[in-house]
């Protein structure tokens, strides 16, 4: 039967750490089609992506958050995978203001970075929507003057790991990598 387990796993080392490092955002469009690694047991693998994607970079430190829910209903027989993505985005300015804004009427692909060097797509199929997005300066002086971006996708599957582990990587994957200013 094609859902029945097909692995175990041990307890792991305790050598992995939280938290993004960076995100980046490719319109939904221009990504044309995507290829997975066909080895057994890596078939949830992104190896190429068609088309021409730019990936615009966002670079993050501090309270950032990406967490996959995976929901099933015996009743109706389904299973969907929702992908949530909180970004907090540090110091206002008329560039990021704009960017937000076009953000929340698209539907980006998002690649999440971690500190482990992994890479995951979000949003792979059906693209990811900014459900809110606060501007927001504070009272005091030491307060925070920020953008905070939550994005969902409501995808089939969990977000599949990208075959690179690195920024480079990226390019070898078809994705052209646009820094930040």
């Amino acid at each position: 039967m094609s859902c029945d387990i097909s692995l175990g796993r041990k307890e792991p080392c305790k050598d992995s750490v939280g938290g993004i490092k960076n995100l980046y955002f490719i319109n939904y469009a221009d990504i044309t089609g995507i290829t997975y690694l066909t080895t057994a047991g890596n078939e949830d693998v992104i190896e190429a992506v068609a088309g021409t994607p730019n990936a615009y970079k966002y670079e993050l430190k501090g309270a950032n958050n990406f967490e996959q829910t995976l929901n099933s209903s015996r009743e109706n027989g389904t299973t969907f995978v929702e992908q949530t993505l909180t970004a907090v985005l540090k110091k206002q300015d008329i560039a990021t203001h704009k960017q937000v804004k076009l953000l929340s009427h698209g539907r980006p692909r998002v690649i999440v970075e971690d500190y482990n060097s992994n890479f995951w797509m979000c949003g792979v199929d059906n693209g990811a929507e900014v459900t809110t997005a606060a501007i927001t300066t504070g009272q005091n002086m030491g307060d925070g003057s920020m953008y905070t971006l939550t994005l969902v996708a409501n995808e089939k599957i969990p977000a599949p790991f990208l075959d690179c582990s690195s920024e480079s990587g990226l390019s070898g994957n078809g994705i052209t990598v646009v820094p930040g200013t």
